[in-house]
């Protein structure tokens, strides 16, 4: 099953339980992603998809951190219970093993000898860990062990 067919069977048995949360952030989320099918002006790919949940996802993160700045838990509560009914849809997170795997095997292939390499490291190891891993987190270990 494809992956907006099942957001779409979800947020059905969401409704007929009464979750009320899930309910509204899969609404919001078939509406990110038929606002990127009429950006694109096609149907959307599993990992397109996945790639719009990861910024919706982001989108929760930063809302989390800044309403914890203003004190409001209420919301910091509502955007946390979004966010995991988001992840659900995502492929489990890379480990800190797997991901320094990818990194060193990726210096590796593109023959990267310190931090101007930068680019051609994560020009080869985005591809292979796209969506299970944030981009900052790559930059960081690429970095760390680049200039080792």
């Amino acid at each position: 099953m494809d992956l907006k067919a099942e957001i779409q069977s979800q947020m059905k048995s969401a409704m007929k339980n009464g979750d009320r949360v899930t309910v509204d952030t899969l609404r919001l989320l078939l509406s990110a992603i038929h606002n990127d099918e009429i950006k694109d002006r096609r149907e959307l790919t599993n990992d397109e998809i996945q790639r719009t949940i990861t910024t919706l996802c982001k989108q929760r993160g930063e809302s989390i951190d800044l309403f914890r700045k203003g004190n409001r838990d209420d919301l910091v509560q509502k955007e946390e219970a979004e966010l995991r009914v988001l992840e659900k849809f995502l492929p489990e997170p890379l480990t800190d093993a797997e991901l320094q795997s990818a990194v060193v095997s990726a210096i590796k292939e593109s023959g990267a000898k310190g931090l101007q390499d930068l680019g051609k490291v994560m020009k080869q190891v985005m591809p292979k860990v796209a969506g299970r891993s944030d981009g900052k987190r790559i930059n960081q270990m690429v970095r760390e062990l680049l200039s080792l």
